[in-house]
């Protein structure tokens, strides 16, 4: 077996581990006999994918290997999916959660290059398995065995409530129906500020604006982030030192980071409430990095989950539906919803880690870890709260436009008291399915990075509101 394998990955991640990952994947390989083509470095950027491409340009190959080494963009993957005529699959590798930083992001990686493929109409089959496990170099051969462009859309295993009588006489009459009807009534009209646009090679955070008019008569407003910096720079100074009063007795450690840049993490805070004000918006997606550091020099994660904690959903990289999906969680629950990113399914230990840099709204701290002032773990500037996520029942969801067919996405989950999985805001999360079929779901399905959850359970109502859209509902768990 002839396979060519890129290993991709972004310099802001730790790249001496990553290379260790990749070495020790290699080596996996070649145990197992596989004649490996092209290049071993890692690719950091599109001209170092456009070498290696060039470079396999006459070769026969049975199998094209992405080593999703770290989180990437998925701009890279859909190029080489572009060029390359044999099957495709993509490798990511699990890391401990041992309370430090995010080191990969591997998983959060694989889940967007799929999205991204599933809506590019490419086909693809995924491996995540540590490098050096005893099955990896095994594993690869049976990818490319396998008939490519064959997999189906994974509904066998949702019974949907939807489709029951029962079901469809209470969200017509009773109070589930009632409920949904106020909740797409209070959206209706509504707006969400887009703050820049989202990064290059993330498909998860397109929109098309006209749909969400037309669907929930929700409107968005673009502003640019040079607006929002210039307000911050314009605040006066005691303005930040009253709002850094106000937060000392919620965030400790306020005085352990960067002043400078906290002083500038909190004028976004406050710039970010002028612009709702102003504007009169409901929700804001953000474009967070990496203007946000390379342009005014701070952090915004603190400042979007002191404004979700307002009630204002906020959503990173500028994701629009996902900023509406934590609007509609929020008006089922009756507080905060929050956006996050899965970073790590562990089928044997059937858990989930949920986590973002530290943009949760503080009511979801686990009493026994009470928010800290902390910086992002790859930009190393403030102003992130970090804790761990609260025990108890949650709700997931996601608008979904996997495969370019727009779909809401519910799973139903607890959250568990455990210790700290990575630095930022995490829980562990064990869902009402087992954990490998969500993620094969999750995986197969290509849905996005990003979902949102809201503690309680509110399923029978968003499902209640998938209907009255006309929306199909993939239940997740």
């Amino acid at each position: 077996m002839r396979i060519a394998v890129l290993p991709v990955a972004r310099a802001t991640f730790d790249v001496p581990y990553a290379e260790e990952m990749a070495r020790a994947a290699f080596a996996s390989l070649d145990a197992a006999g596989i004649a490996i083509v092209g290049s071993r470095r890692l690719l950091f950027d599109a001209a170092a994918a456009e070498e290696a491409l060039a470079a396999l340009a006459d070769e026969r190959l049975d199998l094209v290997l992405i080593l999703q080494v770290t989180f990437t963009d998925a701009s890279m993957t859909v190029r080489i999916a572009e060029t390359v005529r044999a099957p495709l699959a993509i490798w990511a590798f699990p890391e401990p959660r041992a309370g430090g930083r995010l080191r990969l992001n591997a998983f959060c990686g694989l889940n967007l290059a799929l999205h991204a493929l599933g809506r590019a109409g490419r086909p693809a089959r995924w491996l995540y398995l540590a490098p050096d496990a005893p099955a990896a170099g095994k594993s690869v051969p049976a990818l490319a065995e396998a008939a490519v462009g064959d997999r189906p859309i994974l509904m066998e295993f949702a019974t949907l409530p939807t489709a029951t009588p029962e079901f469809r006489a209470a969200a017509v009459d009773g109070p589930v129906g009632r409920k949904a009807d106020a909740i797409l009534s209070g959206l209706s009209g509504r707006k969400i500020g887009l703050l820049g646009e989202h990064p290059a090679g993330f498909d998860t955070c397109r929109y098309d604006a006209s749909q969400l008019k037309r669907l929930v008569g929700i409107e968005v407003e673009g502003i640019p982030l040079t607006r929002l910096f210039n307000d911050a720079r314009a605040l006066d100074e005691e303005t930040i030192v009253n709002t850094r009063s106000k937060l000392e007795p919620a965030i400790a450690g306020l005085e352990t980071v960067d002043q400078d840049q906290l002083g500038k993490s909190l004028r976004l805070f406050r710039a970010l409430e002028g612009l709702v004000a102003e504007k009169y918006l409901s929700g804001l997606a953000v474009r967070c990095w990496p203007e946000t550091f390379t342009e005014y020099g701070c952090a915004v994660c603190g400042p979007m989950g002191l404004m979700t904690g307002e009630g204002t959903s906020c959503a990173c990289e500028a994701d629009v539906l996902g900023a509406l999906t934590a609007m509609l969680l929020q008006e089922a629950a009756g507080e905060p919803a929050w956006l996050v990113d899965i970073v790590d399914i562990d089928a044997a230990d059937d858990s989930a880690v949920f986590w973002h840099c530290g943009s949760a709204p503080l009511a979801m701290a686990d009493e026994t870890t009470p928010p800290r002032a902390q910086i992002h773990s790859n930009r190393r500037m403030p102003l992130l709260a970090e804790f761990t996520l609260k025990p108890g029942r949650i709700t997931v969801a996601r608008l979904s436009q996997a495969r370019n067919e727009l779909r809401l996405v519910l799973a139903g989950a607890e959250v568990l008291r455990a210790p700290m999985s990575f630095t930022g805001t995490s829980g562990v999360v064990r869902f009402d399915r087992a954990a490998e079929g969500v993620m094969r779901s999750l995986l197969d399905e290509g849905l996005e990075h990003h979902v949102a959850f809201a503690y309680g359970e509110h399923r029978d109502v968003l499902r209640a509101v998938a209907a009255r859209l006309g929306l199909p509902v993939l239940e997740l768990a």
